[in-house]
């Protein structure tokens, strides 16, 4: 069993830098996944509201075993729960479901630029992190123009911006301002949603490794100095993912898959994402 290291935030807490990602596992199957992500050495966990899976998380926390500080939790608040009020109303009932008084970091899920409500949003998110619901406080799939509003309003930096991000999308200008400000990227869908298993290029460098396409993006990930988020429900492929840390991609390696950028999306763009 490997524990994946820490990364330090802007706000001097400790971030493992490989996450059990949930999105799309459903309630009634993510506490066993969860489970077995514990199992295999992850301490982070991400979710979010409309993923409606936090009451099976907060179970498999519960049954983990392990103390509540040994678990890093996130979860995120809704595009159809933006504003100042309702945003601290979405926390209290995801606290509810996750069976938690606090978690670790809490995210703005998307800036939904068109309601023009994300920046009080961010100001309730501010506010439970000052209570000290939210340990931690940060933002994903937020542009440079979502980022510069915020912090420009309110003078508060986020610790994270969550984006998708992998080869096909390494997002190169945005984390170039992210380190700049001293954000930690977390990447979602780092595997292209899994359309980035077959590629013929990353295949031959797994091959040079012994190692699975999965395990040589994750990699790639790690050694960009990415959080990053990889989801199965499959238990071998749930340990594969955190099997990471006996290899060292090399320079060329790294280039070769960085060359692989199309800009091709897996997801919404949130420049237009309700």
């Amino acid at each position: 069993m490997h524990l994946a290291p820490n990364l330090i935030m802007n706000d001097g807490r400790a971030i493992p830098q490989i996450g059990f990602g949930v999105w799309q596992v459903p309630d009634d199957q993510v506490t066993a996944a969860t489970l077995e992500a514990f199992a295999a050495g992850y301490r982070h966990v991400d979710t979010a509201a409309v993923y409606e899976n936090e009451r099976g998380v907060g179970e498999a926390i519960a049954r983990s075993g392990l103390a509540r500080e040994e678990i890093f939790l996130t979860t995120k608040v809704w595009n159809t729960d933006h504003g100042y009020d309702q945003t601290l109303r979405a926390f209290d009932k995801s606290v509810a479901l996750l069976g938690v008084s606090e978690v670790d970091l809490y995210l703005v899920h998307w800036p939904a630029p068109s309601t023009g409500d994300y920046l009080q949003t961010w100001r309730a998110v501010m506010q439970l992190h000052a209570e000290g619901r939210a340990r931690s406080i940060g933002v994903s799939n937020f542009h440079e123009q979502h980022l510069a509003h915020i912090i420009a309003e309110t003078g508060v930096v986020p610790v994270v911006d969550q984006i998708e991000l992998h080869p096909w999308l390494p997002q190169t200008p945005l984390r170039a301002l992210t380190a700049e400000l001293g954000i930690l990227v977390e990447a979602w869908s780092p595997l292209a949603s899994g359309e980035l298993i077959s590629n013929p290029v990353i295949a031959a460098i797994a091959a040079e490794y012994a190692k699975s396409t999965a395990q040589i993006m994750i990699r790639w990930h790690l050694q960009l100095g990415n959080v990053v988020l990889p989801k199965s429900v499959t238990p071998a492929r749930i340990r594969d993912n955190i099997e990471v840390f006996d290899f060292v991609l090399t320079p060329e390696h790294m280039a070769a898959i960085s060359a692989l950028e199309n800009g091709h999306r897996t997801g919404p763009n949130p420049d237009g994402f309700m």
